[in-house]
């Protein structure tokens, strides 16, 4: 049986993290790298108001991280970005926008970035709030 919330210790913060959400897309700041689809990565890391929190053991009642991966899929599909903080800013405003979140910190990675230095992946963090 599941302790009662009720008589545990206060919950100050609530965060879900999604990591490694994959999709590909055309973004760069040159035309070539443009042109190609690649692979990109993203970290979201989402603090929720403890309101958020459910009451009880029922999915019915949890936020949807699926909806989160989706968001971000969408948005790092839908248009074609030059720059990774662009795209970083666009996820941000997104996720404040279409959920509760009063928080969120996510991480683009973009593998082969064209360097003159061999680099596997370059990756952008920015973090927003309400």
């Amino acid at each position: 049986m599941l302790p009662d919330r009720r008589m545990s210790a206060s919950v100050e913060t609530y965060r879900i993290r999604l990591e490694g959400i994959r999709f590909r897309a055309r973004h760069g700041a040159s035309r070539a790298e443009r042109d190609l689809p690649q692979d990109f990565v993203v970290n979201l890391d989402v603090a929720l108001p403890v309101s958020a929190l459910p009451r009880s053991d029922s999915r019915a009642r949890v936020f949807d991280y699926d909806q989160l991966a989706s968001l971000v899929v969408d948005e790092g599909t839908r248009v074609s970005y030059k720059l990774l903080e662009t795209l970083a800013e666009r996820l941000i405003a997104r996720v404040l926008a279409d959920t509760p979140a009063i928080m969120v910190q996510v991480l683009v990675k973009k593998f082969g970035p064209p360097t003159l230095a061999s680099v596997d992946a370059v990756a952008i963090e920015l973090t927003g709030k309400r």
